[in-house]
């Protein structure tokens, strides 16, 4: 026997009657998927290793998943296969927590569907697992026993980007970033249940917080022929990376963060979620909406759609733009209501619903394929009364669409309520929540009835207040996304944001406990200097520097409609809380044209 079967041997071992889950992230592999697929079946099957096999298609949309439906395991007696298929990217992050909660293996290997790393080279996973006894082992590069085709110039990204991570998060291992990873279970669901990174930060943050909670980790060799696949790093990846790794330190080292992190206690069922949308109508949005809720991770919910007037769902002409709602017919009612305003709407909603959980979602909006399943977690905690999460921009929206999301996304006009609008941040209670993307326990909104009825918009601020009045937190979490369509600049966008600022003025002086904050009167403040602009200059230049940094981007026209939405924002919001602070009354008047 050599001393490769002598690895392999020690590995079939370790394994046992258990099993090893091997979760490999496609993304765009349609070519290579079934061959990939083919060989670490194959491979596994022939030392008979008893195998979980879960290949995530990370939203490819270039037919990887008819691939994963179809393909043959016929006659493989070691080898299972678990296929999960997430309907749009979302990260590597994303795709693997999903393989991880689809896995059952005491032992899970996080593997590069590519195959950049060949699984071949597992045994030297397991014996530097069972030799060092670690939770965690790490394919390296910089092993010295590695064989590794590497390009000058990546060599030395690596090599930046190795000093970088040890300066500032000081993970005791050589490497982060190679696509083959060994973990104990009961040490990465611990550490996935902390993450926030979804993109190319994600290896490095699992292993600091697995790292950070006493996880023991080790390096293996690895083989690695990168050929010509690359090419020169883009300077959006590089920032990012370099972002993302800082908010790791930040996080780790100055928050403490991952440390105090609420992980929920496993709820000991799957409670009904009703889904409440209002809207005036139906529309392409409500459709795109619709067919995002059939497609959920988690399969407990209802929906109910409150129009001004009836329509039927039903008709093949009516579902043939909604994909894959057919097969959901039976759990979605539409209630007419008249016109009346979205608080009505809801309440109407909450009294037809028969969940333990309201999900509250604007008919402009369409959920992320996890939105329920992360949301849900939660309500396992007494004291959490609601959830929310951010709205981000949609990829698909028009070109001033995506200015208005860049311009709410600015530090500068939304300061400390940034997480609102992006993906990312950390977990936190806020006592403000906006219900385009917000879920409340339904025997919480029976005991103080619902929306108050009495104002439009500012109906959720108001609500909120009744939730943490009750003593229940409200807790913001940035995996229950939302993609919330954005009203283009400058017109319809400017109309939404003095909306708000109108009613936060008024709310400042009669609802203070979650509206008088001093960020909201920094825009007014900016606006009552402009007539002394000349014995202010300094300030101002400072303000238009910061403008200017801050809207950054390639595109000169971007940066320049960008630059002025945020100026053009600042005068509204200023201009509008003002009134509403010296109003005696706020008016409500429906307006049907622009409802949300």
């Amino acid at each position: 026997m050599n001393q490769m079967d002598e690895k392999w041997n020690l590995t079939r071992k370790m394994v046992g009657s258990d099993r090893l889950s091997v979760v490999m992230p496609l993304y765009r592999l349609a070519a290579s998927t079934e061959a990939n697929l083919k060989q670490v079946a194959e491979l596994f099957e022939s030392h008979a290793i008893e195998t979980e096999l879960v290949p995530v298609d990370d939203g490819s949309g270039d037919g990887t998943d008819a691939i994963l439906a179809h393909f043959p395991l016929a006659g493989f007696k070691h080898v299972v296969l678990k296929p999960v298929v997430c309907p749009r990217n979302g990260g590597k992050g994303t795709a693997l927590r999903a393989g991880f909660e689809a896995s059952t293996g005491r032992y899970v290997m996080l593997l590069d569907g590519d195959l950049d790393i060949h699984p071949a080279q597992t045994p030297f996973f397991f014996e530097s697992m069972a030799k060092n006894e670690s939770d965690i082992v790490v394919g390296s590069k910089r092993h010295p026993g590695s064989q590794v085709q590497y390009p000058w110039h990546r060599r030395f990204v690596s090599w930046c980007y190795f000093t970088l991570v040890r300066l500032f998060v000081g993970l005791p291992i050589s490497d982060t970033q190679t696509g083959m990873k060994l973990f104990k279970r009961e040490v990465l669901g611990p550490a996935l249940d902390r993450m926030l990174v979804k993109t190319y930060a994600f290896d490095l943050e699992l292993l600091a917080i697995a790292a950070s909670r006493g996880a023991k980790i080790s390096e293996a060799p690895v083989v690695i022929r990168f050929g010509n696949k690359f090419g020169a790093l883009k300077p959006k990846v590089v920032r990012q990376m370099a972002t993302d790794t800082l908010a790791v330190f930040y996080r780790l080292r100055l928050l403490r963060y991952y440390a105090k992190c609420l992980v929920p206690k496993k709820l000991d069922h799957d409670p009904l979620v009703s889904i409440v949308i209002a809207c005036p109508r139906r529309s392409w949005m409500l459709d795109e909406c619709l067919a995002a809720i059939a497609k959920q991770s988690y399969a407990n919910w209802e929906a109910i759609v409150l129009p001004d007037e009836d329509f039927r769902l039903e008709t093949e002409d009516n579902m043939s733009d909604v994909s894959g709602l057919k097969s959901f017919a039976s759990r979605l009612r539409v209630i007419p209501t008249g016109k009346v305003r979205p608080a009505e709407k809801r309440n109407l909603g909450i009294r037809e619903a028969k969940g333990e959980i309201i999900a509250f979602i604007d008919d402009d909006a369409y959920p992320d394929a996890h939105w329920l399943e992360y949301a849900v977690k939660y309500f396992g905690e007494e004291d959490i009364g609601g959830v929310g999460g951010p709205g981000v921009t949609p990829p698909g929206d028009a070109w001033l669409s995506k200015i208005g999301g860049r311009v709410y996304d600015n530090v500068l006009v939304s300061g400390n309520y940034r997480y609102r609008y992006r993906a990312g941040g950390v977990r936190r209670n806020v006592d403000d929540y906006p219900s385009c993307n917000l879920f409340v326990r339904k025997d919480l909104l029976d005991s103080f009835g619902g929306y108050r009825t009495d104002f439009w918009p500012g109906e959720d601020t108001l609500l909120c207040k009744d939730i943490v009045d009750r003593w229940k937190r409200i807790v913001y979490d940035p995996w229950v996304i939302v993609y919330h369509h954005r009203r283009p600049l400058f017109g319809a966008h400017l109309r939404q944001l003095g909306r708000y600022a109108f009613h936060r003025g008024y709310f400042c002086k009669r609802f203070p406990s979650n509206s008088l904050h001093l960020s909201y009167f920094v825009p007014s403040a900016f606006v009552a200097g402009l007539p002394f602009v000349w014995w202010l200059w300094p300030l101002y230049a400072f303000y238009v520097a910061l403008v200017l940094v801050t809207t950054f981007s390639f595109n000169p026209l971007t940066w320049a409609l960008t630059a002025a939405g945020v100026v053009a924002s600042h005068v509204t919001y200023g201009i509008q809380f003002v009134r509403g602070l010296c109003a005696k009354r706020a008016p409500c008047e429906f307006i049907g044209k622009d409802h949300a």
